[in-house]
């Protein structure tokens, strides 16, 4: 069995891969940030959940009970909720250009957090590895 074989570490290699690929589009982002009519770019996340696992198990809708008239609901299953996140939709300069520097700055950052994160997740599956096999 190859190693390209076990789920895990070919999932942890795809979100590096994607990391790479996102870090160089916010860094275009960044290099473009005065050129006219530039706007950002970014990358979708891969999805992992149906391919490699099989089909995922159904979400049954949850309710709260509310025990007194004046509780207030919880969130529906459509998402509706209180707490609902506004997006920021940043104008475009005179010359057109759509780029927001602070964001694409937090983009990077929290992409580097991201392949900090899977590349220790990768480590620590090839040690496993290593210690079942007796290579430790």
């Amino acid at each position: 069995m190859a190693l390209t074989d076990i789920p895990i570490l070919s999932m942890l290699r795809n979100r590096l891969e994607w990391t790479q690929a996102r870090q160089r589009v916010l860094a275009e982002n960044v290099a473009n940030s005065d050129t006219p009519n530039y706007h950002a770019r970014d990358l979708v996340m891969p999805k992992f959940g149906d391919d490699a696992f099989g089909a995922p198990a159904p979400v049954l809708p949850v309710a709260l009970a509310r025990t007194q008239p004046g509780h207030l609901g919880g969130a529906t299953m459509s998402g509706s909720s209180v707490y609902a996140e506004a997006k920021v939709n940043y104008e475009q300069r005179p010359t057109g250009n759509a780029v927001n520097l602070e964001e694409e700055m937090m983009k990077v950052a929290a992409n580097q957090m991201d392949y900090q994160a899977a590349t220790a997740l990768y480590t620590r599956s090839l040690n496993l590895l290593k210690t079942a096999l007796g290579k430790r």
